[in-house]
């Protein structure tokens, strides 16, 4: 198992064998990619044609290829670019990749590089291309949010455009029977908040990172919209969240000093730090982009709310939360959970 990990895993990410030497190389239609591998070793490309011959079986691409073509590489790649460049003559694959509920679009290029499919820092910079966010009409200043959640079946010859825009489709398709299904609470949003849809996938990246059980996300949501609205919750408008913190730290590190050495734990500097965009407890209502992708639910967590009163959570164990609707009954909860915890 560790050496199938290696070949996978660690090897396709090794650096190549030069220093940077361009080579041209001629691929036949009837070369296998044995023979390939070995061609390659010749030229100085990789360092071992069986390790490489054996990385292109486990890709799905030992057989022969089909078209004749030229490619240039350089001596300096690492396996898994010199086998893209050459995976025209081998024939795409196709994996099936799952994006969970709640991944940032940095954890979506953590994936897809974890299969082979592109390099992470290619895809997140791809997920904030002004060019490409107006190819694929998303507005704001980041993919964020709209890389749906979903199992996806993906070649690994897609482009990162090609990569989103599969992902932005998939968005829009399932969120357009929403959209029909709550015009009217739509309608009352953008009356009293100014919310349009991007807005409401803002909030429900929030409602999705903060519920850890799926009956808490109404309430939730019902929470935020409570303090968005209310004339009491002070300081007014702010969510006080403390994904969105954490958010900020991981998109824009150099942006806030209190992010320096950021390793996911907050701290109380993090909370007070004013240069964090995305502090909810600083910066009043929505995050200037979302802050994950949220699932189906979470989304319509924010469309249809729980109705109440609550201005207030604290966790209180089992992953749930305990709901106030004051501030005097919130510490209360505080105290309480603190004191469960000694």
């Amino acid at each position: 198992m560790a050496g199938l990990v290696y070949v996978l895993v660690v090897y396709p990410r090794e650096a190549g064998p030069g220093e940077g030497r361009t080579v041209e190389l001629a691929i036949e239609a009837d070369m296998s990619a044995r023979e390939l591998a070995h061609e390659l070793e010749a030229e100085g490309v990789v360092r071992d044609a069986w390790l490489f011959s054996l990385y292109l079986r486990l890709l799905g691409a030992d057989r022969a290829l089909r078209v004749d073509q030229r490619v240039t590489l350089a001596d300096d790649l690492p396996p898994a670019e010199v086998a893209r460049r050459v995976a025209r003559g081998l024939g795409p694959r196709s994996i099936n990749v799952t994006i969970p509920e709640g991944f940032t679009r940095f954890d979506v290029a953590d994936r897809l590089e974890h299969f082979g499919l592109m390099q992470a820092d290619v895809f997140v910079a791809a997920t904030a291309d002004p060019a490409i966010l107006r190819q694929l009409e998303i507005p704001g200043e980041t993919a964020e949010g709209y890389l749906f959640p979903d199992t996806y079946t993906l070649r690994d010859d897609l482009t990162p455009t090609e990569m989103m825009s599969r992902m932005v489709r998939s968005y829009r398709s399932r969120t357009r029977q929403l959209e029909r299904r709550y015009a009217d609470r739509l309608v009352e949003l953008q009356e009293q908040l100014g919310f349009g849809m991007h807005q409401v996938l803002t909030l429900a990246s929030v409602v999705e990172r903060e519920a850890a059980v799926p009956d808490e996300r109404p309430i939730i949501a019902g929470v935020f919209l409570n303090r968005l609205r209310s004339e009491t919750f002070l300081p007014r408008q702010r969510l006080q969240a403390d994904p969105t913190v954490s958010y900020g730290c991981r998109a824009e590190p150099a942006r806030a000093p209190s992010c320096s050495g950021y390793r996911g734990r907050i701290t109380r500097a993090m909370l007070q730090d004013p240069a964090n965009r995305y502090n909810s407890y600083r910066h009043a209502g929505l995050p200037p982009t979302p802050i994950c992708n949220p699932g189906l639910a979470a989304i319509e967590a924010v469309l249809a709310p729980a109705q109440h009163n609550y201005l207030y959570f604290v966790a209180r164990g089992g992953r749930r939360h305990h709901f106030s609707a004051t501030l005097e009954r919130h510490n209360e909860a505080v105290d309480d959970y603190l004191r469960s915890n000694e």
